[in-house]
């Protein structure tokens, strides 16, 4: 019988695909793999594999010379990299599909597979956000990408933190929702008791039709009907890798003795559903107060956690303006997002 949930990915990949994208799988180390799709120019159109990064002359990975190949892809390269990054709840191009449409023609987009979502996966034994964050840069070094803005959902937003933290010379800008820059033993106990749940891992990873079910009413802030045909799909599609997804869940969690908010060279822009239950508009309120004055707070009504889902048009509409306030500035100071 046809999982329609698995049924609509091959649409989802043919209009990547259209919008100019291509899936590549990167080796970070020996053991450990990332899934990602990445604009065309970084793809031999004879072999699929990834070109090499083209310095001064020499020839590309398609026998072309060096100097012509830079000519033909300068009007790509030049634009600003702007990278995806998923939740807890799907892979990349499931969690963005309503998103990048009005990015792609603006901005070279990246949009990974955290490790053990889609076909990422490592033999490493850290869960941490801290290796996901490194996976992710290592997959952009080698995509020879040295500037990018970063924009993360939920659990993708603490793994954006993370590498804004660790990397401030490759993050440039961030653009985070439904998150939390750690999630502390504090924060996690009062989550799950205001959601009535005994630990994340019942709330995040459902086994049953009636966890499923409860989780997307705590996301949303509409109330959405779907049949029991669909929850059945959707727990067989989208919570494989049970066992090592729920370790990630346990490597989230941070003492509160540990626990500091950086300081972030950053701009940071909150876009957050007003409504959102998992992390309320308050607690996100709070954050910004923490973060200081390069932090910005955007609330947006009718919406809850999954608010690029319920509303994404007023959702991509904060994040282009927030994406094309960065831009302004960087070129009103003269730098480059490459």
């Amino acid at each position: 019988m046809v999982n329609f949930v698995e049924a609509q990915k091959p649409l989802l990949k043919r209009l990547m695909r259209m919008a100019g994208l291509r899936p590549v799988d990167v080796e970070i180390e020996p053991g450990t793999t990332m899934h990602i799709w990445v604009p065309k120019h970084h793809v031999s159109k004879k072999t699929g594999t990834i070109r090499p990064v083209v310095e001064h002359g020499g020839v590309d990975g398609d026998g072309e010379k060096a100097g012509a190949a830079k000519r033909k892809k300068s009007a790509a390269e030049s634009r600003p990299n702007v990278v995806l990054v998923h939740g807890f709840a799907a892979e990349g191009i499931v969690t963005w599909q309503f998103n990048f449409g009005v990015l792609v023609s603006r901005y070279n987009l990246y949009i990974p597979d955290l490790l053990f979502f889609g076909k990422s996966a490592t033999a490493s034994a850290d869960r941490s956000p801290e290796l996901q964050a490194r996976c992710v840069a290592a997959a952009l070094a080698r995509l020879g990408v040295a500037r990018c803005d970063v924009v993360g959902f939920s659990y993708g937003g603490m793994v954006a933190f993370k590498l804004a933290e660790t990397r401030p010379d490759l993050v440039r800008s961030l653009a985070v929702s439904g998150s939390v820059v750690a999630m502390t033993d504090a924060v996690n106990s009062a989550t799950m008791t205001r959601l009535g749940a005994t630990s994340s891992a019942e709330l995040l990873m459902p086994e049953t039709l009636k966890g499923l079910k409860q989780l997307l009413s705590i996301s949303m802030y509409k109330k959405m009907w779907f049949p029991d045909r669909f929850y059945k799909d959707y727990l067989k599609a989208m919570f494989n890798n049970r066992k090592e997804r729920m370790e990630l869940l346990q490597g989230l969690i941070t003492s509160n003795m540990d626990a500091k908010i950086p300081t972030f060279q950053q701009k940071i822009m909150l876009i957050w559903g007003e409504e959102d239950k998992i992390f309320d508009i308050e607690l996100a309120k709070k954050m910004k107060e923490q973060l200081g004055d390069g932090c910005f707070l955007h609330g947006i009504p009718k919406a809850g956690h999954l608010l690029h889902v319920e509303r994404p048009c007023a959702y991509n509409r904060q994040l282009q303006r927030f994406l094309s306030y960065v831009n302004s500035e960087e070129e009103a100071a003269g730098g480059g997002a490459n």
